[in-house]
């Protein structure tokens, strides 16, 4: 079940986000976050929004959503999705997206544009074609991965008009 994050959801996020971002493999966030540093960018105020995939009391992933820019940039959404290692290849992060597209949709955004998809993150990557983003272009080298070097971060793009 997906549902609004509060702040009392933040102990069962934090683990995914700790997990994803010392992992090093798809998120160019600092390895050294702290929790109160990741809370403040992970659970955004409103207009923006913060959600959690539940498996009763059991959190298996999170998103969040918001305008990709501000002002003149503001029409296009983008987000972020974490999913807990247990939990891949479950349906988890494809009903995450789903999610973040329907509430694109319903806010009103022409768009949805992912900044910086890593190259080597195929099951993503095949998540996201298969919900009819496209890959606009490939930054070569910008994300430095522990296992492949310096590899590539898409800029992925849904039109939703």
């Amino acid at each position: 079940m997906i549902r609004p994050a509060t702040a009392a959801d933040w102990p069962s996020i934090w683990p995914i986000v700790e997990d994803v971002v010392t992992a090093r493999e798809t998120f160019a966030y600092d390895p050294a976050l702290t929790s109160e540093e990741a809370r403040r960018m992970w659970l955004l105020p409103s207009p923006a929004r913060t959600v959690v995939f539940a498996d009763g009391a059991e959190v298996l992933g999170t998103a969040n959503m918001y305008a990709n820019r501000p002002g003149p940039g503001s029409h296009v959404a983008s987000g972020s999705l974490m999913v807990a290692a247990s939990a891949r290849g479950r349906g988890v992060g494809r009903a995450l997206t789903t999610d973040l597209i329907a509430w694109a949709r319903e806010s009103g955004f022409a768009a949805i544009q992912f900044n910086a998809v890593v190259d080597t993150n195929t099951a993503a990557v095949s998540l996201y074609e298969s919900l009819g983003f496209t890959t606009l272009g490939v930054a070569p080298g910008a994300f430095r991965h522990p296992a492949h070097g310096d590899v590539g971060l898409r800029i992925m793009w849904l039109d939703l008009r």
